[in-house]
Order: structure tokens, then C-alpha cells, then sequence
């Protein structure tokens, strides 16, 4: 089956779906048969294709260069792709009851297919053009989603606050990808990693090949070390804006000012963890690059971290998923930063695969609990996921594998992440100890922020909330969503992902880490929110995100808003007031020149003319003499 399918069906379900977006009940139609097929294609070519490597190419060369659009579908990226699809069409099915009496639901649905198109392009890309074409509309949908509700202006910043926090980095992207690019004459993706790439790899390839040394020593040219290092480092900085990561994590938490369908949209399976595929394609390069490898090890062990205290201490339930969010995108690319070059980088794409279902699964039902209680700050939200049994048990999963607990999806992945970065740490060239050292830290960090939101969602009241009024959709979606984070650990059984056998080491590691993170929690009881004990202070500075936001206004927004006023001054003031006094003397020359021809005798204008010839005359002879 052509990859190109995979992204033709949502995407054509978009045009569509703008085409019908006043009829509601068209709109959610389409929206929801195309997600299902889509799931459907891409859970057959996962089974079909379960060891095999399928490439796709559209020859397009252009100029020097060669443009083979290439796409690939191997099982890692297959089992990716459905997880993106599944997680589509929950937020499409969900949706149809949670935006169902929003006057602009059409739009909405037919935006989340073109997202989900964009994202499966990325998946299945093996061309660095397809990538950032991909990589470019997700920024664009990830913009219309958050400011959805766009009568509000509280959406109308944070969306503008996302796009330009992330095209900011993306500069960076667009470089590192034109780069590569040039400098290998090709787009496609292994055509890059081949010229770029040390030659010792490629001489085992030409060598296995059965080619004379010679020969292979002729076609392993060694690439310049400081231009692929300065590029990979472009590529970095690129993702850690898409993916929310310090410097660049404040964007993220404001975007829950959008519809939570979107939230779980962006947050669980698009955009943020977008960067992990594309670096996962790379590693080969990266692993190359020292230096490369600490800039996104250290960004990401002080995002992952940082994040998971900040989600600590949040007052508000949606923003405490949201730098959840941070802190798990710091886990996957932590496996990709940490894990030595033959482990590979599947552990963070597993991670990925798992953080897609618990994440999805835990704002949608929070989104339910937050209409059952009208609000999602913490206080407002207390026992509100008693109103219903799907509640109590999405969120229990949800948390237990947000936590790490073995066995549910999240445990399975995070015990994997975990021994990348010991193999690395043993390793010793690159950030290993630095990542393993903070996957610990945070792994006790999330564990005590899952418990004290199960805890408020579930013990903290007296009173029997109401579920509200729902379709079949809203409970067949989070029933179907927990049995996947309960199950989806079992995907490791496929071979799907390349991955080293995690020791008993590591599980009864992860048990105690989690158990200090849960008695952390607990500290102040079953009946008083965790962070008004232990982090009472740090509340009202975590709801502001340690100021950054007002750093971003101090440091970027204020210095450019008075350099525009500066370059506007100049324009109007001094560059526009030569052309406006060019302009006054020359209407004032016609005017004279006017008045002249109108106004004086034929024999004065002779005179004129006489004594004007006269003048030329002599001032020709003294230049002359």
C-alpha cells in the first residue's frame, strides 16, 4: 500500500470537510469516517508489512539538485502512524460532542484532518522536503486549533504566542534542512544521512558490498565535521520550539486557552512529538555529532525536569497536563540524545507511541470532568471524576501509566528510555549521565503530580458531581482509549521497534522511584491538595511559568516594538521628508516656471532667453580659459 494514501485521506477529508463545515452533521461525518479509514489503512500496512521496509519515490530533479519525494513505511514507522490515526479519530469522534453546539465546528474538524495529514507526512516521510512541508502546516493548523475560540482574546494571544515562538525556531529548521540538503545534492533522506555521515560507516557498507578498498575509500569522502555539527545544532534548536523545550516551553501552557480535543490533539501524537521522528530519521548524523548531542541533552534534562515540578505545583488541572506535556516530549528526545549509536533512537519513538494514548486519554477525560465541574482550576475540579465510572477509570490508567507504573504502556516505555540512557551513560560520549541522572529525578517528579491529580479528581469531594448530558462517542472514545493504555505495552512484542531487553534491574528501579514519587505526594494525606503542602510558595510562581512570559516581553517584545517605532520615526520623519520637500519644490518650480510663461511680455521673454544664452556664453569661456 503507497504511503501516500495514508496522507491523501485526511487530507482530502479537510477540502471536504470545508466544503460542508455549515452542515455540523456533514462535518462530523466526514471527519470521523475518514479517521476511521485512515486507521484502517494504517493498521493494515502495519500488519502486512511487519519486517519489511517499503520505499516510495517520485523522481522530481531540479536544477543540480535532486528531489526524490521519497516516502518509506517501516514498521516503526507503521506502528507511529496508527497511533497518530487512533488518536485522530478519537478527537474527531469526541469532538462531535464536546464543540457540538460551537457555531464553528466545521471548521474545527476540518482542521484536525488537515493536522493529522501533515502529521502522517512527517511520519512517513523519507525526504527532508516532505518533512518540512509537513513540519510547516502543522505550525500553521497548531495556530487555527488553539485560537479556535477566537472571540476570546485570551485564545487570540496564545495562538499568536505559539506560531511566533515556534516560526522563530523553525528558522533554524529551514537552515539545518537547506543545508543538508545542498550539501549532499539531494533531498532524500538517506542520499543526506549517506554524504553527510563518518566515513567508517560507509566503508563497512561498501566493503560488505563486496567493493575493493580503493574504491571504497573513493566513495567515503569524509564530510566537513563543523558544517554538519552546525547544522544538526540548527536542527536541534528547531525542535526544541516545536516540541515546547527550554528555552522555548512557555508557548505550551498557554495554549490550553483551546478547545481540549485540540489540546489532546497537539499535546499526545502531533507537533510536539514531531521532532522525535524527524531526529529519530537523523540519528545516524547524530550520533556523529558530540556536540549536538549535548545541546538537545541538556535542553531536554532541564525541560524534563523543570517541567514536571512546574506541573507540581499548577493550580490549574489542564496547565498541569500541559507542562506534563514538556516534561514527557523531554523523555522521548532524551532517549535520542542519550542512547549510543547502536541502540538507535526506537526507545523515544516507543515513548512516543505510549505517551500518544495515556496523554489523549487524560485530557479528553479531563475535558469531561471539566464540564461536569465548570472549570479546570484545581479547587473547582475536586471529585469531579465521581460523577461517572469511565471517569474514575480513565484517569486511573491515565495516571498509573503517566507515572511509569510497569506493565501499563507508559511503564513499558519509560523502563525502555531508562536503559537507552544507562547504555549511553556507560558508554561515556555524550550526555548520558546527565540525561540518566535527570530521567530519575523526574520519573519520582511525575509520579507525585499524577497523585496528587488523581487524588483531587477522585477524593477530594463530598458531594456526587453530575456527568452532564453526552453522546455514546464522549465514554466510547475514553473506553477505548484506557483499554489501549493498559494493552498498548504489548506493542513491543511486535518487533516493531528495535529495542535492547530491559533487565529486572530497571523494573525494580522504576517501582521505587515511583513509590518516592507517590509517598511524596501523600505526604500531606488523602484529604489536602499536595501542593499546598509541600509547595504552598511556588504555586502562584508555577501559574506564571516562572515569568517567562514577561521575560519574552522585557527582552524580545519591548526592544522590537521600540526598534519598529525607531525605523517608523526615521521613514516618516526623515526619508519621507526628503521625498516631501523633493516633491514641494518642484510643485513649487512649475508653479513659478507657470507664472512666468503666463504672466510676462513676448519681447521680456525674448529679453530672457537672450540674456540667459549671454550667461551660458561666458561662464563657457572663463571654464575655457
Amino acid at each position: 500500500m503507497s504511503p501516500w494514501l495514508l496522507v491523501a485521506v485526511p487530507a482530502l477529508a479537510s477540502l471536504v470537510g470545508v466544503v460542508v463545515r455549515r452542515e455540523d452533521r456533514w462535518a462530523g461525518a466526514v471527519a470521523v469516517l475518514a479517521g476511521g479509514l485512515t486507521l484502517l489503512l494504517a493498521g493494515i500496512a502495519w500488519v502486512l508489512e511487519p519486517g519489511s521496509t517499503a520505499g516510495h519515490v517520485l523522481d522530481l530533479p531540479v536544477g543540480g539538485l535532486d528531489l526524490p519525494l521519497a516516502t518509506a513505511t517501516d514498521p516503526a514507522r507503521l506502528a507511529v502512524a496508527t497511533v497518530v490515526a487512533l488518536v485522530a479519530l478519537a478527537v474527531q469522534a469526541y469532538s462531535t460532542w464536546y464543540l457540538g453546539a460551537d457555531d464553528r465546528y466545521g471548521q474545527f474538524a476540518a482542521t484536525v484532518s488537515l493536522f493529522t495529514a501533515a502529521m502522517l507526512l512527517v511520519v512517513v516521510s523519507a525526504d527532508l522536503v516532505l518533512t518540512l512541508v509537513g513540519w510547516e502546516v502543522m505550525g500553521w493548523c497548531s495556530y487555527l486549533l488553539i485560537g479556535h475560540w477566537s472571540r476570546r482574546p485570551e485564545a487570540r494571544r496564545a495562538a499568536l504566542k505559539a506560531f511566533l515562538v515556534t516560526r522563530v525556531a523553525d528558522i533554524g529548521f529551514v537552515l539545518g534542512v537547506v543545508g543538508f540538503v545542498a550539501g549532499a545534492g539531494t533531498s532524500g533522506l538517506s542520499g543526506v544521512v549517506g554524504a553527510w555521515r563518518e566515513p567508517t560507516g560507509c566503508l563497512q557498507e561498501q566493503l560488505a558490498a563486496g567493493a575493493p578498498l580503493p574504491e571504497a575509500l573513493g566513495a567515503c569522502d569524509a564530510p566537513d565535521g563543523r558544517a554538519r555539527t552546525v547544522l544538526l545544532v540548527l536542527l536541534v534548536v528547531g525542535v526544541l520550539g516545536k516540541s515546547a523545550q527550554v528555552p522555548f516551553q512557555d508557548w505550551l501552557p498557554d495554549a490550553m486557552e483551546g478547545p481540549t480535543p485540540a489540546s489532546a490533539l497537539i499535546h499526545a501524537a502531533t507537533m510536539v512529538a514531531a521532532g522525535t521522528v524527524v531526529l529519530a530519521g537523523l540519528h545516524p548524523l547524530l550520533a556523529d555529532s558530540p556536540t549536538a548531542r549535548w545541546v538537545l541533552g541538556v535542553a531536554v534534562s532541564v525541560s524534563m525536569l523543570l517541567a514536571a515540578v512546574l506541573a507540581f505545583a499548577q493550580s490549574d488541572l489542564k496547565r498541569m497536563l500541559a507542562w506534563s506535556t514538556v516534561s514527557q516530549v523531554g523523555v522521548m528526545l532524551s532517549a535520542v540524545a542519550a542512547a549510543p549509536p547502536a541502540d538507535g533512537p526506537d526507545a523515544g519513538l516507543l515513548h512516543l507511541w505510549s505517551h500518544a494514548l495515556f496523554k489523549s486519554l487524560l485530557f479528553l477525560a479531563l475535558g469531561w470532568a471539566a464540564v461536569a465541574a465548570g472549570g479546570t482550576a484545581a479547587v473547582r475540579m475536586r471529585g469531579s471524576a465521581s460523577a461517572t465510572p469511565v471517569l474514575r477509570a480513565a484517569l486511573l490508567v491515565g495516571f498509573l501509566s503517566l507515572a511509569g507504573v510497569p506493565l501499563v504502556v507508559g511503564g513499558v516505555s519509560k523502563e525502555h528510555v531508562l536503559a537507552a540512557a544507562y547504555d549511553g551513560a556507560v558508554a561515556g560520549d555524550g550526555p548520558g549521565v546527565l540525561v540518566l541522572v535527570a530521567l530519575v529525578l523526574t520519573s519520582a517528579a511525575t509520579a507525585a503530580y499524577a497523585t496528587r491529580g488523581y487524588l483531587l479528581l477522585t477524593a477530594h469531594r463530598r458531594d456526587r458531581p453530575r456527568a452532564g448530558t453526552v453522546t455514546p462517542a464522549a465514554p466510547a472514545v475514553l473506553w477505548a482509549l484506557t483499554g489501549a493504555s493498559v494493552l498498548g505495552g504489548l506493542v513491543v512484542l511486535t518487533g516493531s521497534f528495535a529495542l535492547h531487553q530491559v533487565s529486572l534491574l530497571w523494573l525494580v528501579l522504576t517501582v521505587l522511584v515511583v513509590g518516592v514519587g507517590v509517598a511524596l505526594a501523600l505526604v500531606g494525606g488523602l484529604d489536602r491538595d499536595p501542593a499546598e503542602v509541600l509547595a504552598r510558595r511556588l504555586v502562584p510562581y508555577a501559574d506564571r511559568g516562572l515569568g517567562v512570559d514577561g521575560l519574552y516581553r522585557r527582552v524580545v517584545a519591548r526592544p522590537v516594538l521600540r526598534l519598529a517605532r525607531v525605523v517608523a520615526y526615521v521613514d516618516t520623519e526623515v526619508v519621507d521628508g526628503y521625498v516631501r520637500g523633493t516633491a514641494l519644490a518642484t510643485r513649487a518650480a512649475g508653479w513659478l516656471g507657470s507664472r512666468l510663461h503666463r504672466g510676462e511680455r513676448s519681447s521680456t521673454a525674448v529679453g530672457l532667453v537672450v540674456g540667459g544664452a549671454l550667461l551660458l556664453g561666458a561662464v563657457g569661456v572663463l571654464g575655457w580659459s
